[in-house]
Order: C-alpha cells, then sequence, then structure tokens
C-alpha cells in the first residue's frame, strides 16, 4: 500500500528497501504520482509536461532489478526536473518561455545522463519563473508566460511560492515526485525550497556539472536537489555530483563521493556559527526573528556556540546590489545555447527579445532585464565586467566570507531562507536549507546553513543533525486532508 503519510515519513533508502520487499514496483510508485499530479495539481501549477515514457521507463527498471538487481539507490525513483534543464527525449525545454515552449534540447544534460545512468524515472519537467527569473525586475517568483503561476502549497494565491525553482519545491511539498532538481544562480534553490518546507541544497560550484542548463552566470550558476529530507538531499548530491569534459568549473572539484555517511544520529563535533545582523537579522520580521532565536537555541542544545556578527564585510551592501557579472554573462551564455543545444530557431537573445516585441500577450511584466543585458557587447571584454568578477572573487570571497570565517573561527554562517544567498553565490559556496517551523500566517520557515568551498559534508551533518532534533517539515494542510492511498 503506498500514501501520502508513509511517503511523508520514507526516504528514498525507505523506498529501496520496500521495492526490494516487493510490496510495490516503479511503476506502481510512477503512477501513484501521477495521480497525485492529475487530483492536486490544479491547486499549485507546478508540473509543466510530464514524461510520456514514464510508466514505460519504470517498468523498464522494475523486470532489470529482478534479473540483475538494482543499479544504485535511485534505482526507479522518480524525479522531477527544472524546465531548464535539457533532456533528448519527448520533453521541452523552455525555461518557461512561450518563445521556446515547442523548442527541444539537443541532448540530455549531463547530470541528466548521471540520472538515467543511475536509474532515476525522469517523470517531468516544472514550472519556474520565466528565465530563472532574469527577464523583468517586476516578475513574481514562479511566473512563466509558458505556464502560468506557480502557488505555494501551504497559501495558494496568499503565501509567495518562492523563485526560481518554484515549481520544483511545490511539487515536491505535495508528493508529485519523490525528489526534484533545481537550479540556482542567487537564491533560486534556497529561496522555493525554504518558502515551501522543503530541504534544498545548494552545492559549491563546479560540484555538479552545467552542461546542457540554460545559463545566467557562467561564474554562479549550479543545478542542486530539491527533496523533503536531508537524506535524500544527500543521495541526490551523491549521484549528481562529478567531473565534466565539457564543463570546466567541474576539473577543480574533488573526487565524487558518496554524501550518506555524513546523515550522522546527532552532531559528533562542536561547531562555531555565525549569524549575520546588519542587512539579514535585523531586515527580517520581528515573527522571523522570534523563530530564528527559537533555532538557535535548539543549535546551542545540539553543542553549537552562536556568534552574532554585525556585518560579513565593509562593502556588503555594494556587493549585494552589484549584478553587473551576471547581466554580462547572460548574453554570451544564452547566445550560446540558443546556437547548440537547442532545437529553437532562434540564434541569439535579440531574437527572443524580438518575439516578445510581436507577441505582447506573454509579456504581462515586461522584458527590461533582458534588453539591459542585450545592451552588452556578449564579449565579456568590457572594463566594467571585467572589474565586477575580480571584485566578486576579491571582497565577496577572499576579503569577505574567507576572511570573515577566518576571523570569527567560524565553521558555518547561519542565515534564514535566501536571505544571505548572495555574497554567497558570487563566492560560489555551498548552502542547504531546512525545514525549521512555521510563522502564524502558516508561511513556513527555513534555517540556511551556509560553508566555504567543498564543505558539502559538513552542511549535511549539520543540515541533518538539525532535522532529526528539532523534525519541523509538515504537510499543507489541505494535502492532509484530502491524502491519497493506493493499494496493489
Amino acid at each position: 500500500m503506498l500514501s501520502i503519510d508513509w511517503l511523508e515519513r520514507s526516504t528514498i533508502l525507505d523506498i529501496q528497501q520496500a521495492m526490494l520487499a516487493q510490496k510495490f514496483t516503479s511503476k506502481q510508485l510512477v503512477q501513484f504520482y501521477l495521480n497525485q499530479i492529475a487530483d492536486h495539481n490544479h491547486r499549485v501549477n507546478a508540473i509543466l509536461e510530464i514524461n510520456p515514457e514514464a510508466i514505460m521507463i519504470a517498468e523498464s527498471l522494475d523486470r532489470e532489478r529482478q534479473m540483475k538487481g538494482a543499479r544504485s539507490s535511485l534505482h526507479g525513483i522518480p524525479i522531477l526536473l527544472k524546465d531548464n534543464i535539457n533532456t533528448g527525449d519527448h520533453m521541452h525545454t523552455s525555461a518557461g518561455s512561450q518563445a521556446l515552449a515547442t523548442s527541444y534540447g539537443k541532448e540530455d544534460a549531463f547530470l541528466v545522463k548521471k540520472l538515467r545512468h543511475a536509474g532515476a524515472v525522469l517523470l517531468g519537467k516544472t514550472n519556474m519563473t520565466e528565465w530563472a527569473n532574469f527577464m523583468s525586475d517586476k516578475m513574481p517568483n514562479g511566473y512563466s508566460s509558458r505556464g502560468g503561476q506557480v502557488l505555494n502549497p501551504y497559501g495558494p494565491g496568499t503565501l509567495d511560492v518562492g523563485g526560481s525553482s518554484s515549481g520544483s519545491a511545490a511539487a515536491v511539498a505535495c508528493h508529485f515526485a519523490t525528489a526534484a532538481i533545481g537550479t540556482e544562480t542567487n537564491g533560486s534553490i534556497l529561496s522555493p525550497s525554504s518558502s515551501n518546507a522543503g530541504v534544498g541544497l545548494k552545492p559549491t560550484v563546479g560540484s555538479i556539472s552545467r552542461s546542457g542548463i540554460i545559463p545566467i552566470s557562467f561564474s554562479q550558476d549550479t543545478a542542486g536537489p530539491m527533496t523533503r529530507n536531508v537524506t535524500d538531499a544527500a543521495i541526490l548530491l551523491s549521484h549528481l555530483t562529478g567531473e565534466d569534459p565539457m564543463d570546466p568549473a567541474t576539473h577543480v572539484t574533488p573526487t565524487q563521493q558518496d554524501y550518506t555517511p555524513y546523515l550522522l544520529p546527532m552532531l559528533y563535533e562542536h561547531l562555531r556559527i555565525g549569524i549575520v545582523q546588519k542587512g539579514y537579522y535585523d531586515t527580517m520580521h520581528m515573527e522571523e526573528q522570534e523563530r530564528l532565536t527559537k533555532a538557535s537555541e535548539d543549535l546551542k542544545e545540539m553543542g553549537c556556540t552562536i556568534v552574532k556578527i554585525d556585518q560579513i564585510c565593509s562593502d556588503q551592501e555594494q556587493l549585494e546590489e552589484n549584478y553587473q557579472v551576471l547581466r554580462y554573462e547572460f548574453k554570451s551564455g544564452v547566445n550560446r545555447y540558443l546556437a547548440k543545444e537547442t532545437s529553437a530557431s532562434f540564434g541569439d537573445l535579440q531574437s527572443i527579445i524580438h518575439y516578445y516585441q510581436q507577441n505582447p500577450l506573454t509579456l504581462p511584466y515586461g522584458q527590461s532585464v533582458l534588453l539591459e543585458a542585450n545592451e552588452t557587447s556578449g564579449s565579456l571584454t568590457e572594463a566594467q565586467y571585467l572589474h565586477s568578477r575580480v571584485q566578486d572573487i576579491s571582497q565577496a570571497k577572499e576579503k569577505g566570507l574567507d576572511l570573515l570565517m577566518e576571523t570569527e573561527k567560524l565553521d558555518v554562517l547561519l542565515f534564514v531562507g535566501s536571505y544571505g544567498s548572495t555574497l554567497p553565490a558570487k563566492a560560489g559556496y555551498p548552502s542547504i536549507t531546512v525545514p525549521a517551523g512555521f510563522t502564524s500566517n502558516k508561511k513556513p520557515f527555513g534555517l540556511t546553513f551556509t560553508g566555504k568551498a567543498f564543505s558539502e559534508p559538513q552542511l549535511i551533518k549539520l543540515a541533518y543533525a538539525f532535522e532529526q532534533h528539532t523534525r519541523q517539515r509538515k504537510l499543507p494542510e489541505w494535502l492532509t486532508n484530502t491524502q491519497t492511498t493506493q493499494q496493489f
């Protein structure tokens, strides 16, 4: 028997054990999720497209399990992909844009190849903020011209769903799949995961290949797991990392490793955790501050020391406001993607802009950011770009986060949701967000731990220990009252 109640309590490891014991098959699990989507997607608008081959792929993997055993811990596990990740199959890849609604990726993204090799079932594509929220300064989180508005299942129409991996987060919260893959340039995994009571892991830039993903920034882009628990995030990360000959950023990363050994029952080390006051804590709503105070007490009970930090660096505000690296790199990256990696007839960013101008109904929020990006040469030779890129490395990374953590002897920085995502994004540093309760209006509250490059093992240990100590994730109330059960 499959039920949301059982799945809510289960990890990928539990699901594998159940399939090994023949309690259900991958095909039956896929059918369960398809029923969930059929019955409830209208509430949140998270799913953009279903893989028509999903059931047949699951059947094939069930047969393979019987004959040879499971390929990996992902064998037969249904996974959703954000709509900016290429699949060389029957599913489109559009970044939520109506302009690319009929376009296909020419081949699987590198991470998709890894998922298929591990035996995952790619269930479908999720809706997202159009062009990963790099289209207009007026674009609401979760809106796309192709898919419409994604809604937060904890408060449809009232609570912000977060972005840009909005559909991935909402889908996972509603049990439309076991897990999903999102992408982040600055907050796009952390924001929706924390807004939808999920776990989002934004890894060190270069840990996961970006090949075959519609880009924003060479310097900051990464994909990452979006799940309901830390265990599943660690499992997914273990399968997604690895060197890709086509992505130079992956060439300096450590050897692919298994992150599940870091899922320890308690925190066995004393950690110093910094909470930045200026620009983060002092801008939060009072109730959020109270929730953070409670979470801090929980961390102290676990043996951590909480250190209040005034600011990351003296030019913190100026660094956060400067997005010139993204502005310049976007045109170069998108032009290459359109020329090489898609079946779309659009050859460059200018042709996308022209499409929107000719189809104003697809442009309710304008395209101010696209227009601004198109003003650049696309050659990345401008002095403003080069100075900004060097400044990000020097001020945000070396003289910012690195110096702060060394001076204060910090192991981890603690933020709420995506409040502190910008400087770690510029540095390419990893973060993980984990459910930490709800505010009085039932808004999910996520705690985010950030570390230095390749500190994912430590972040996973801390996030897992906090998750097990507090157990704050809950289903959306309406889903609790309409639980689906399937018997086989």
